[in-house]
């Protein structure tokens, strides 16, 4: 079995590859992994039909295509989640993406995106990329989900 795609440190069957085949995702978090590994996996249809229909660029899925085509995909960070837990109906996820791009130079696209959840759907709405870094921390209780999106307490995760 393969690790998925997204560092969730869970087999992929076991992680985005239902997500990517049409299960809903419960979560922001979940919906952001799933859309990098459909990166990592080159699946242009489901980016697109991920981003909300307001804010998708119309005719951009040759776009969507050359991106994911064009770079190497090498590791997931999150950072930070804000709300879009599952009876949230918006949230934000800070990640950093980490890829090799076609001239072969390591990049790292660092981005703050918002989540929209229409009709029981979440959905990407947009990004910040580079976000400024705020003075405040938040701090997270030990018996709360690790913000690293891994399913676990922080207390047995990252604390």
């Amino acid at each position: 079995m393969m690790d998925c795609p997204c560092c969730s440190g869970k087999t992929y069957d076991n992680c985005c590859e239902s997500i990517l085949k049409n299960e809903p995702a419960l979560t922001a978090l979940v919906l952001m992994r799933s859309r990098y590994t459909a990166y990592n996996n080159v699946e242009t249809e489901y980016l697109y039909n991920t981003s909300n229909p307001k804010t998708r660029m119309e005719g951009s899925l040759s776009e969507i295509e050359d991106w994911a085509k064009e770079n190497t995909w090498t590791r997931l960070e999150i950072l930070d989640t804000e709300k879009g837990q599952i009876n949230d109906n918006n949230g934000t996820v800070e990640f950093k993406a980490y890829f090799t791009d076609k001239n072969g130079a390591k990049q790292v696209h660092h981005e703050k995106s918002t989540f929209l959840k229409e009709n029981g759907k979440w959905f990407y709405v947009d990004g910040i990329a580079n976000p400024p870094k705020t003075n405040t921390k938040r701090i997270v209780a030990r018996n709360e989900p690790c913000p690293c999106g891994s399913g676990k307490k922080f207390k047995k995760c990252c604390a």
